[in-house]
């Protein structure tokens, strides 16, 4: 019964888009992101080697190099120097 719960609760979130975006800084330094979701802008500031998740139902982030991009939660984003990989 329990195993039918926890399938039962991971579906509902996964097809909810409780799945967040994660941002991985693998700089030397902090960097900032602009990140506006549902309206709201706030500023993520991930130290050098650390990893952030948000971003749970959708968001615009604009990065340090000023590139704005669209996430949906899920994916992964990488940056390394000022450059941005998202996977």
């Amino acid at each position: 019964m329990t195993k039918l719960v926890l399938s039962v609760l991971l579906s509902t979130c996964m097809a909810s888009g409780a799945l967040a975006a994660t941002v991985i800084n693998s700089g030397s330094s902090t960097v900032v992101l602009q990140v506006v979701e549902d309206g709201s802008r706030v500023e993520l500031a991930v130290d050098a080697g650390e990893t952030e998740s948000f971003c749970p139902s959708g968001c615009f982030v604009t990065l340090p190099s000023g590139d704005r991009i669209g996430l949906e939660g899920g994916e992964t984003v990488e940056i390394k120097d000022g450059a941005a990989t998202v996977k």
